[in-house]
């Protein structure tokens, strides 16, 4: 399995977790922030790695 794969099963799972505590506790609730800024990391990365393998 490749990093960018791997990278791909985080995004997801974070967006789903993500989607779930925005809904229960707010989309401005710490947690819901701390796993928006994670989720934009993972895909900044994701980017990244993308281009640098084409």
């Amino acid at each position: 399995m490749n990093s960018s794969h791997n990278l791909l099963i985080k995004i997801e799972y974070l967006r789903k977790k993500m989607t779930k505590v925005a809904l229960s506790k707010g989309y401005t609730d710490l947690e819901s922030v701390a796993i928006s800024q994670e989720l934009d990391r993972l895909l900044n990365l994701y980017e990244k790695t993308k281009e640098k393998n084409n």
